[in-house]
């Protein structure tokens, strides 16, 4: 242990010396202000998983500092990584520089080496998920992020100028602030996709991917999984590794998906290029990928296939669902087959309005489907047409012109701006790319907001480079000499 708090500490300073040569975090330079008298943040964040303190520890080396996040979830609980998120490790490579925003004692790499070793990490294949975790947690103690944790936003209001936010948890009351950040992860604006065939069967008998299941009780059970993506895998594995009598993935394509084409042309040009495409370019790219989708990952796929009692059932699409008093009748395009229990991994919706806390901006938001979208594009895939309509820096914009002014002054940095940003703001790759578009965005916003009060700052400032002492006036001496 003391290896590693040495290798740590170490980084740490290393990381503290590199700030100081680069002046991070920059100084302060935003007005403060106050409210009916009460301080209001120039920017609060909702979500402090991975672009949650991303963005946060950009805001605050770029000088706006009065900020903060709030996440609901306990300290080293924010994100998926050890709640609903069941791989074994990550899917990226573990050389990519994630959050680190540029700098190298910020990288995983960094963190890791310093306590195990270089030798260690070249044995190291892919991340395990946990220590990601534990990485993120570092992360926000290396940098003194500050983040309230336990603390839930419940309602979104204009008050003038500013975003009103009701909290309650371990904050409650109302706060106010300037711009608001929504790092809200996979589940954007909205929440859990849901098929139509399972709204109306008892939740005794189905969970999301993304619930908290109790994988004890399936030990002895049948069950099914729908979908061949990485979460169809991860929770298959870990019902098989839990003890399941039987496990069936029911995938109504006709073969597996193999070939992850975004990752095959993954470089700096997509990352910064996408979102300056055309949008019918835009579209193009999602929505082939959409169509060829991304394969489940090799090790992903093998904890599920090295179980003789797992099933991958092809061109088995799902008909109906039918509850019954011990189980489930599934209706397929197989055949009828009976469960235990079914596990729907079917991903996540931008409908923001099952969401109480958005109900405010939910009517106003402009969507792709409000003429963004054009059928010259292509297919109107409805997953896409729900999707924000956003600014250059995540901002959103008014379905009616002035009918939700504070809407311009709230950025949506999650999974949602995918097809507008490209996929900046919700995976390990481009994350820092995404924190400092959006970054500099509200910085520009501020800045140009208070331009009155930088002006006036302008003709105040008083403080004189030279004393007068620096130099003799010779100009009388030349009058002299030429009157002479």
């Amino acid at each position: 242990m003391t290896q590693t708090a040495d290798g740590l500490a170490a980084l740490e300073a290393q990381l503290q010396q590199d700030l100081e040569y680069l002046e991070l975090p920059a100084k302060p330079w935003v007005p403060a202000r106050t409210f009916h008298g009460e301080p209001v943040r120039d920017v609060v964040v909702i979500g402090a998983g991975m672009c949650g303190l991303a963005a946060l520890a950009k805001l605050r080396l770029t000088g706006i500092s009065n900020v903060v996040a709030y996440d609901a979830a306990p300290a080293g609980l924010e994100g998926p990584w050890v709640t609903f998120a069941r791989m074994e490790t990550l899917r990226s490579p573990k050389s990519l520089q994630g959050p680190a925003l540029g700098l190298a004692p910020l990288t995983f790499r960094a963190w890791f080496t310093a306590q195990r070793g270089n030798a260690a990490w070249q044995a190291l294949d892919k991340i395990p998920k946990d220590q990601w975790m534990d990485y993120l947690i570092w992360y926000r103690k290396a940098l003194n992020l500050p983040v309230e944790n336990g603390v839930r936003v419940t309602r979104i209001a204009q008050a003038d100028a500013l975003i009103a936010l009701d909290l309650s948890g371990a904050e409650t009351g109302r706060v106010y602030t300037r711009r608001l950040v929504l790092a809200t992860g996979r589940s954007g604006l909205g929440g859990f996709a849901v098929p139509d065939f399972l709204h109306s069967v008892d939740r005794r008998f189905w969970a999301h991917s993304a619930d908290t299941i109790d994988f004890d009780a399936l030990r002895g059970k049948r069950v099914a999984v729908i979908g061949a993506g990485a979460s169809s895998m991860d929770n298959a594995a870990t019902a098989l590794e839990y003890g399941a009598a039987a496990v069936d993935l029911l995938i109504r394509r006709k073969a597996m998906p193999r070939i992850n084409k975004m990752t095959g042309i993954g470089s700096p040009g997509v990352v910064q290029g996408m979102h300056q495409l055309p949008d019918a370019w835009k579209w193009k790219f999602v929505d082939y990928a959409a169509a060829t989708q991304t394969p489940p990952p090799r090790a992903s796929t093998l904890r599920v296939s090295r179980h003789a009692n797992a099933r991958f059932l092809l061109d088995c699409g799902i008909k109906a669902v039918r509850q019954q008093e011990d189980g489930l009748l599934i209706d397929t395009t197989q055949g009828t087959l009976r469960y235990d229990y079914l596990i729907a991994a079917t991903g996540f919706s931008n409908n923001f309005h099952g969401r109480p806390e958005f109900a405010a901006l939910a009517p106003h938001i402009r969507s792709w489907a409000d003429g963004r979208y054009q059928p010259a594009m292509g297919p109107a895939r409805q997953s896409m047409l729900e999707a924000p309509d956003l600014g250059p820096a995540f901002e959103f914009r008014e379905r009616t012109p002035g009918a939700c002014p504070m809407l311009a002054h709230i950025h949506c940095f999650n999974d949602a701006a995918m097809l507008t940003h490209g996929k900046v703001s919700g995976d390990i790759p481009a994350v820092s790319a995404g924190a400092d578009r959006l970054v500099r965005g509200i910085t520009a916003s501020l800045f140009s907001e208070d331009v009155e009060q930088h002006y006036a700052s302008l003709q105040a400032y008083a403080i004189p480079e030279l004393q007068g002492d620096e130099w003799v006036d010779a100009t009388p001496l030349l009058k002299q000499e030429n009157a002479q």
